[in-house]
Order: C-alpha cells, then sequence, then structure tokens
C-alpha cells in the first residue's frame, strides 16, 4: 500500500444549494433544535434577521471535499480552527475551497486551507485544517 500526498497549492471545491430539508436531516442526526433553525419571528427578530442552517451543515461540505476530492478518499480531520463570518440560510448556494498548505513528508498528513462562499461571493466560514489520509485497499 502507497499512500499519495498531495501537492502544495493543489485546489478542490464543491458547490451546493442548501435547503429547509438540509436543516431537518441535520435536526434528526444531532438533535440540534434551536430555534433560529426553525422559528422565523424568533429568528427574524435576532442579530442574524431570519432562519439560518446549522454551522454542521455549512461546514459538513468540506467534509465532502476532503473525503472525495482532495486529500481524498481515507482522508479525516485530524484538527479544524474554523470562524463562522456570516450566517447561512435556506436557498443560499455556497462553494467549499480546500487549498494544500503543507504536507509533511515523513507522514500523510496535510495542512489544508478551507473556505466556504456564498453566491454573493462573501466568506461565510473559513480557517484551516490538519487531514490525515490513510492509504485505502
Amino acid at each position: 500500500m502507497t499512500t499519495r500526498s498531495s501537492p502544495v497549492g493543489a485546489t478542490a471545491t464543491r458547490t451546493r444549494t442548501v435547503t429547509e430539508r438540509d436543516i431537518e436531516l441535520f435536526t434528526e442526526l444531532t438533535g440540534d433544535r434551536n430555534p433560529l433553525h426553525y422559528d422565523a419571528e424568533l429568528a427574524g427578530a435576532s442579530r442574524f434577521g431570519g432562519i439560518i442552517v446549522q454551522g454542521g451543515v455549512t461546514s459538513g461540505l468540506l467534509n465532502a471535499v476532503v473525503a472525495e476530492d482532495l486529500p481524498g478518499p481515507g482522508s479525516v480531520f485530524l484538527h479544524v480552527d474554523w470562524r463562522f463570518l456570516h450566517p447561512v440560510r435556506p436557498g443560499d448556494t455556497i462553494t467549499a475551497e480546500v487549498e494544500v498548505l503543507s504536507a509533511r513528508e515523513d507522514k500523510p498528513v496535510h495542512q489544508l486551507r478551507t473556505t466556504i462562499t456564498n453566491q454573493h461571493g462573501a466568506v461565510v466560514l473559513d480557517g484551516t485544517a490538519t487531514v490525515h489520509r490513510a492509504a485505502l485497499r
């Protein structure tokens, strides 16, 4: 078995339009019933000015990029450092991008820049992640 290292500077993206059903599915999975995700009146009166999706729905798109595209199958997060900068709402189209910042020579560990933008180009999440890529058969 060999483990391939992703080259520094390599990038990958995935885009998805977030739906109300995503909020429902995330709630079923996690039990997160925060009224900011369901109660339009309460959410409208909050600093967010309306319904927002759970942060896990937003950051979940990065899971797909890392596990499927870069570094790819066998990859798992070891550490993440993310800032959520703007709310994501049902109907928003978000694009997750990862860029390889470094790749260790001695083991299959990569440092990634992680960014998610919305359809208006606003950065809604940014930060870094450390990822290990296990060799798969």
